[in-house]
């Protein structure tokens, strides 16, 4: 039985959800192919919840994520051996498609706090296909991707140094005579802290340590280590390994600490693709040092897609809910309205739809640029490698940072949005903005990845002073010119943000050599400018969000039909201008806009929000989530609220008996005063 409101929104729209839902997945055969996949598991019973996830104690939760996610890995192996037939290889393209299978709407619907597994394939696999050598891929690669006696995660983090990795203390010597290395770790600040699957689930890790050749350092390099009997699974000597605790989200995702004491591999499980040392221990760089932190630039540039999927579906349930609720008559007397028709909670919710979309058209944009940068630097261009490189890196920096920043807070904003149901774990806006959040530290942190792309933005900004020719991504820094307000108001506030960007930009340098005026270092100079900086990198996301926005849907929408093209034009348009209106105070610091002017962009972002008004409801639905992907009671296609917030209640453990045992043992002799 539907809800009738939400029928009645379906009836109304203007726009077909299955002509969206078919955009949004690729085409008409990859949506089949997916709906397919995704009634394959949640038609079936074994992977069906008796008790509500949230009931479960920290160590159910664990336990019951692996039973599962072994059930789940088995049966997609199988699913995907089928699809790919001879191609099942593990390359970059392959490796991409199977993470998202397990971290986008599949693996959701399955696991709403995410599982211990997911990091093997999505930074273990990885970085063996990017830093292990051709040799070394034969030996661990295929074993890896079928998981034949490996399970695996990449530890980085430790419990003293995250984002700030050159300052990591785990410690690697060679050992020339046996041809092996000793790993350490030399004090409690040195343990690894955070790695997903860490804690119980994985046998071997990827390491990163600093390597030590006799008495000479020779930095950051990363090591296999097995850390767990591949027969018992019990610790090896000298392996300090455990779970760290429940946390905000994520709390299948199984975290864990590690230390070392004396613990020797063998030579040859250095990753030496970029780096190699020779049995009589001599040091060689033989590839890109960035390329150490290949897996980290991997894992921030599909963070951007993975955030995007956690904002719509927050999205989702949102503007489902707001068209079930009732409540708040706009005119005395009258009936109350769906709280959607409120203007007000039209800003809240169409605003991070419009940001997901955008962040959709710039992820796939990341994603190529990405894939082209490899292609470089396998082709040992050094000079090309060298650029290409630094400028994906600030990119997937700044993008990362703020797209994370802005996903976290609209969902918050989207949970305010449902009032008090919001709240509830069967909402479950928890999971998702545990898992968002999450992402705004994680592989770099937010201020400190904002401080990297800072650095190349004023580099770049001295090179537009000599003329050089500047990355794809900062072509605007040559553009002097004022703003010129025109009928465009997409183009306006582009520009504006533009230029705001570039002034921001030039402050920043500004304050940099006043430091240094100052008799100051560039270090410290550079802490000194450290807002100007941060603002500056923020402000180039702004830009490039929007400009990149802009220019992909262009670049697409003659290919599409038009009641889609017409949605995702006034989706892109309303993104802008939210962009513009959110950062009016860098805008109006860096522009000329007066009063009449910026009226005219508040009054286009209403117009927007109504346009948008009748084609909501259908809109949600082309994003396609399953109710298991969105795993809540306020968001189901049904739109039966009331119904499913009692059923979840009445599941609850503490509803299976009338009387807890804690009356008889606690409160009933409190009263009588037995106590």
């Amino acid at each position: 039985m539907m809800n009738v409101d939400l029928q009645q929104e379906r009836a109304s729209a203007t726009i077909d959800s299955e002509d969206f839902a078919q955009w949004w997945a690729g085409g008409k055969t990859n949506l089949e192919q997916r709906r397919s996949l995704e009634s394959q598991f949640f038609n079936d019973p074994q992977f069906d919840d008796v008790i509500p996830a949230s009931c479960l104690s920290y160590k159910e939760r664990y336990e019951h994520s692996v039973a599962r996610g072994t059930q789940f890995l088995h049966k997609l192996r199988q699913w995907f051996s089928e699809k790919q037939g001879k191609n099942n290889v593990c390359d970059l393209n392959t490796l991409q498609e199977f993470r998202f299978l397990l971290s986008g709407p599949l693996g959701t619907g399955l696991f709403q706090q995410s599982f211990p597994l997911r990091l093997h394939f999505s930074m273990f696999v990885s970085t063996l296909l990017n830093q292990g050598t051709e040799e070394q891929q034969r030996k661990w690669l295929s074993r890896a991707w079928h998981m034949d006696g490996i399970i695996g995660t990449y530890a980085q983090t430790e419990l003293g140094h995250g984002s700030y990795i050159r300052g990591l203390e785990t410690r690697a010597d060679y050992d020339a005579e046996h041809e092996e290395f000793i790993l350490n770790t030399p004090n409690l600040t040195a343990y690894k802290w955070w790695p997903g699957g860490l804690g119980q689930t994985a046998n071997m890790v990827v390491v990163l340590g600093q390597l030590y050749v006799g008495e000479k350092h020779c930095g950051l390099q990363s090591f296999l280590v097995r850390i767990r009997d591949e027969q018992t699974h019990e610790p090896i000597l000298g392996v300090d390994v455990g779970d760290i605790g429940p946390k905000l989200g994520a709390n299948c995702v199984n975290n864990g600490y590690l230390g070392f004491q004396n613990v020797r591999i063998p030579r040859d499980q250095m990753l030496m693709k970029n780096a190699q040392v020779t049995s009589d221990g001599k040091f060689i760089q033989s590839g890109q040092p960035l390329l150490l932190y290949g897996t980290m630039v991997f894992v921030r540039v599909i963070t951007v897609r993975d955030v995007m999927f956690e904002l719509l579906q927050a999205g989702t349930i949102a503007t489902r809910y707001s068209a079930v609720r009732r409540q708040s008559p706009i005119e005395p007397g009258k009936p109350e309205p769906q709280i959607l028709d409120h203007l007000t909670q039209q800003a809240k919710i169409f605003p991070q739809l419009a940001r997901g979309v955008s962040y959709r058209l710039v992820a796939d944009w990341l994603w190529q640029f990405y894939q082209n940068v490899m292609q470089t630097l396998e082709k040992k261009d050094s000079a090309l490698a060298s650029d290409s490189l630094a400028e994906l890196h600030a990119v997937s920096c700044c993008l990362k940072a703020v797209a994370t920043q802005e996903a976290s807070e609209g969902i918050d904003i989207l949970r305010k949005a449902c009032g008090g149901h919001g709240y509830m774990a069967s909402a479950n806006f928890d999971s998702i903005y545990g898992l968002a959040t999450a992402a705004y530290t994680y592989e770099g942190e937010y201020t400190v990845l904002l401080l990297q792309t800072a650095r190349f933005l004023v580099r770049q900004y001295v090179d537009s002073l000599k003329r050089k020719i500047l990355p794809g991504s900062v072509t605007y820094l040559r553009d002097v010119s004022r703003l010129v307000w025109g009928k465009d108001l997409v183009e306006n506030c582009v520009r504006s943000l533009e230029i705001a960007s570039l002034e921001q930009i030039r402050l920043a340098w500004q304050c940099q050599k006043e430091q240094r005026k100052r008799g100051l270092g560039v270090e410290q100079s550079n802490n000194l400018a450290g807002r100007q900086l941060v603002a500056a990198a923020t402000a180039h996301a702004h830009a490039f969000l929007t400009r990149t926005t802009v220019r992909e849907l262009r670049r697409i929408v003659s290919g599409l039909k038009p009641s889609v093209a017409g949605i995702l034009t006034q989706l892109m348009e309303l993104f802008v201008l939210d962009t513009f209106l959110r950062q009016a105070g860098q805008v109006l610091r860096w522009n000329s806009i007066n009063g009449r002017q910026l009226r005219q962009v508040e009054q286009r972002f209403e117009q927007l929000l109504s346009k948008l008004r009748p084609n909501a409801v259908a809109l949600v639905d082309g994003f396609d989530f399953h109710d298991r992907v969105l795993g809540s009671t306020l968001g189901a296609y049904d739109g039966r609220v009331y119904e499913r917030l009692m059923a979840e209640a009445r599941r609850n453990p503490l509803n299976q008996e009338t009387v807890n045992s804690s009356f008889y043992s606690h409160l009933q002799p409190m009263m009588r005063g037995k106590l």
